[in-house]
């Protein structure tokens, strides 16, 4: 399998990942936001999609771009906006 070499397939990359955290863990998503402890009962899903984004795209990439921990805030964070939280 090959890498990927481009920042804007890295970007769709990052976010397909967590896109898939969110959608296959709506129940800790929800909880998470409601207590404020998201990234604590997210941290092994999250850190397996970090493993697994980093082990498909090019480390040149990986390395100069945040594009990860940009889709965790712009998919997880942002469109978990409508569950109820003392955070906002």
């Amino acid at each position: 399998m090959s890498l990927v070499e481009t920042p804007e397939l890295a970007r769709r990359l990052a976010r397909t990942i967590v896109s898939d955290v969110a959608l296959y863990n709506s129940a800790k998503v929800k909880e998470g936001i409601e207590h404020d402890d998201i990234f604590e009962i997210l941290k092994d899903e999250l850190e397996e999609g970090r493993k697994l984004y980093l082990s498909r795209v090019d480390p040149s990439i990986a390395d100069n771009h945040h594009f990860f921990e940009q889709a965790i805030v712009d998919v997880l964070v942002k469109q978990a906006g409508k569950i109820k939280s003392k955070i906002w």
